[in-house]
C-alpha cells in the first residue's frame, strides 16, 4: 500500500497526451504574447493610416464645398449687380475709335490712309477695262467723314454675309484682281467707308445699303453699280422706265449670293425676275399660241433691255420689227410687193407674248383681215363667225386658212404676179 501511495505519488497528474498538449500550448501562448507588441503596433498604425484618408476626405470636401459656395456668391452678386444696373440702364453711346481697335482686327485699321496714299493704281489704267484695282470707295451723303476699315474688320461681325460672298463673283473679282487695292476694296468698294458705321452698327444709312426698307437712296445705290457698271447696256439707265418708276439695281440682281447661273440675278432665272412684277405679261405666256418662253428656249432679254433703251418698250432693237425680224429673218424683205401693214408694225397683226389664235395672231383670220380689207371685191361681204364651219351659215372662204388659203404670202411677195400675195 505504501508502494503504492508511493507509485501514486510518483506518477504525474495528467496525461501524457495531455502534458504535451499543455506543453504547446504553453509555447503557443508564450509566443502569442511576445507578437502582442508588434501586433498593437500594426493595428495603431492601420488605425492612424484610416484617420489620415478620412482627414484628407473631409479637407477635399470642405474645400469643394468652400469653392462652390464661393461662386455661388459671386453669381449671386453679379446678378444683383445686373439687376440694379438694369433698371437704370440706358442704350450704350456710340463706340469710340479705340473700342473699334480693340474688337477689330488691327490689321486693316489703316485701310483708309493707304486708300488715300495711293494703294490702289489710277482709274485710267491702260487695260481694256477698269481693273479692280482702281475700284474707287464710293462717298456716302449720310457719312460724309467716314473712314476705310478694311474687309476683314467687316468679316468680324459679318460672319454670315461673308461666308455666303466669298463664292460670289463680286467678292472673287475684288480677291483676284485687287492686289493692289488695299484691304478696303472687297467690301467698301460697293458699301463706302465703314468707320461710322462699326461705331454705331444700329444707326440706318451709316454704310450704303442696298435693300428697300435702307436709308440710302435708290439713286445713291444705283449710281455705286454704274461707277463700275457704266456704259454698254446701261447707256440708257438714266431716263429709263425703270429708272423713273424708282428700282433699284438689287430689285433685280443679288451680287452676294448666286442664285442664277449667270447674270447675279435676285431669282433663278431672269423670266423668273421679269415676271415679279410683270405678272399680266407672264399670264400671256400660258395662252396656246405663245412664244416659246416657258419651254426655255427663249427670255425676256432676247428682245428687251431692262437696264434701258430709245423705245419704250424698252428694246433692243430701235424699232419692233427689227426685234422681231432678228429671228425671223424670212419676214424681213426687202420685197417686190410688200404688205403695208406688215411695213409698218408686226403689232399690227400679232400679239407678242401670247394669244389664242394660231401663230400669234390678234384676232381670228377673216375678221383680222377685215379690219382693214372692206368695200372692196369678195372681202365686201361680212363675214363673221356664224360663217364658220360650226355656224348658221357656213362660208367656204372662212374654213380651212380662211383669206391665207389664196393669199399665202401675206408678209410680202417677190414674184411678179404676186401682187395679191397668191405667190
Amino acid at each position: 500500500m505504501h508502494h503504492a501511495q508511493m507509485h501514486h505519488a510518483h506518477e504525474p497528474r495528467f496525461g501524457m497526451k495531455q502534458v504535451f498538449g499543455d506543453m504547446h500550448g504553453i509555447d503557443w501562448m508564450t509566443t502569442t504574447r511576445k507578437d502582442i507588441p508588434g501586433l498593437a503596433r500594426g493595428r495603431r498604425a492601420m488605425r492612424l493610416t484610416a484617420l489620415s484618408l478620412w482627414a484628407l476626405l473631409a479637407a477635399t470636401v470642405g474645400l469643394g464645398n468652400a469653392l462652390l459656395w464661393s461662386s455661388v456668391a459671386q453669381a449671386q452678386q453679379r446678378d444683383d449687380t445686373n439687376t440694379g444696373q438694369s433698371a437704370t440702364h440706358q442704350p450704350s453711346s456710340r463706340l469710340t475709335e479705340s473700342d473699334i481697335a480693340r474688337m477689330l482686327p488691327a490689321t486693316d485699321m489703316g485701310a483708309g490712309a493707304a486708300m488715300r496714299h495711293g494703294a490702289r493704281v489710277d482709274a485710267s489704267d491702260d487695260g481694256p477695262a477698269t481693273p479692280f484695282d482702281a475700284a474707287s470707295i464710293p462717298r456716302n451723303p449720310l457719312a460724309p467723314d467716314a473712314d476705310a476699315i478694311g474687309a476683314k474688320s467687316c468679316a468680324a461681325c459679318h460672319a454670315l454675309e461673308s461666308m455666303k460672298a466669298a463664292h460670289s463673283l463680286h467678292v472673287a473679282s475684288f480677291r483676284a484682281g485687287g492686289a493692289n487695292s488695299g484691304p478696303q476694296a472687297a467690301c467698301e468698294a460697293c458699301h463706302g467707308p465703314g468707320s461710322e458705321h462699326a461705331k454705331n452698327p444700329a444707326a440706318p444709312g451709316l454704310i450704303i445699303a442696298y435693300t428697300r426698307d435702307a436709308k440710302t437712296p435708290v439713286d445713291v445705290q444705283t449710281r455705286t453699280c454704274l461707277s463700275c457698271h457704266v456704259g454698254g447696256a446701261r447707256q440708257h439707265w438714266i431716263g429709263s422706265v425703270h429708272q423713273e418708276r424708282g428700282l433699284s439695281c438689287t430689285d433685280c440682281h443679288n451680287p452676294m449670293t448666286r442664285l442664277s447661273a449667270e447674270g447675279v440675278l435676285a431669282n433663278e432665272s431672269i423670266n423668273q425676275v421679269c415676271a415679279t412684277c410683270h405678272q399680266d405679261i407672264r399670264a400671256q405666256f400660258n395662252r396656246r399660241s405663245h412664244m416659246p418662253l416657258p419651254e426655255g428656249q427663249m427670255s425676256c432679254v432676247d428682245c428687251h433691255n431692262p437696264h434701258g433703251s430709245i423705245t419704250q418698250p424698252l428694246l433692243k432693237t430701235d424699232t419692233v420689227n427689227e426685234t422681231c425680224t432678228t429671228c425671223h429673218a424670212e419676214k424681213r424683205g426687202p420685197f417686190l410687193f410688200e404688205h403695208a401693214p406688215v411695213a409698218e408694225n408686226c403689232l399690227n397683226c400679232h400679239t407678242p407674248h401670247g394669244s389664242n389664235q394660231e401663230n400669234l395672231l390678234a384676232l381670228p383670220v377673216p375678221m383680222l383681215c377685215q379690219q382693214c380689207h372692206t368695200n372692196d371685191d369678195h372681202v365686201n361681204d361680212l363675214l363673221t363667225r356664224q360663217s364658220l364651219r360650226s355656224g348658221l351659215v357656213p362660208d367656204e372662204r372662212v374654213m380651212e386658212r380662211a383669206c391665207l388659203s389664196c393669199h399665202s404670202n401675206i408678209h410680202g411677195s417677190n414674184n411678179p404676179n404676186g401682187a395679191k400675195f397668191h405667190q
